[in-house]
Formats: C-alpha cells, sequence, structure tokens
C-alpha cells in the first residue's frame, strides 16, 4: 500500500510540482491549500509525512505544525518545512514546532524525494 504525504503550500505550483515528483515515486498525495485547509483534511486517516509551506494566509505553517502535533492522531508524523525562508530564526521556530526537516526553495525533485525517503520508513 503506497504511503500518504500531506502537501500544505498556498502556491498550487508548487504543490502540483511537489505532487507530480511523489506521485511519480510512488505516493499517495493529499493537499492543503493554507494550514486551515490542510488541519480540515486530517479526519484521522494515516497520514505518513507532512510537507508544508512557512508563509501562507489565514494559517501559517509554524502554527499548522503546532496544532497538528497537537492532534492525537498526528504527533508523531514528520513534518518537512518546504519554504523561501532562510532566516534561522524561522527554521529554529519550525523544529521547535515539530518540524524534522527544513528545504529552501527553489528545490530539484530529487531533493525532496531524498528528504521524504529519510523520514517515510519502508
Amino acid at each position: 500500500m503506497a504511503k500518504t504525504i500531506l502537501i500544505v503550500d498556498d502556491s498550487t505550483p508548487i504543490r502540483q510540482a511537489v505532487g507530480a515528483a511523489l506521485v511519480e515515486a510512488g505516493y499517495e498525495v493529499i493537499e492543503g491549500c493554507d494550514g486551515q485547509d490542510a488541519l480540515a483534511k486530517l479526519t484521522g486517516q494515516k497520514v505518513h509525512l507532512i510537507i508544508s509551506d512557512v508563509n501562507m494566509p489565514n494559517m501559517d505553517g509554524i502554527a499548522f505544525v503546532s496544532a497538528v502535533k497537537q492532534l492525537p492522531n498526528y504527533k508523531f508524523t514528520p513534518v518537512i518545512m518546504l519554504t523561501t525562508e532562510t532566516v534561522e530564526g524561522k527554521r529554529l521556530q519550525g523544529q521547535a514546532a515539530g518540524a524534522r526537516a527544513w528545504v529552501v526553495k527553489p528545490f530539484k525533485a530529487a531533493q525532496i524525494l531524498r528528504a521524504v525517503e529519510k523520514l517515510v520508513l519502508p
């Protein structure tokens, strides 16, 4: 059975690019356009990994990750932050919220897939 990954980004082209790379690699993908939308899509199903942007409207990635970590079904779900943010303080906030990895945009599909493979167990 394919592993499921939630992609959260307010940029449709980014969600499509990441999603296409993941689907091609054999993963199932759920998409959220911001933190609120993504939280609404976490309905108890198994999600093996979350890839989230930091800067989004309605609920940013740091607040989203903090909220996810409060949900019993998802508190141990690994999170990769995918962002244009290079400020060390933001990265530390992401880590404190529960992010396990930080990938800076622009990115190559292979870079995302390497990070995913490190965090999604077979």
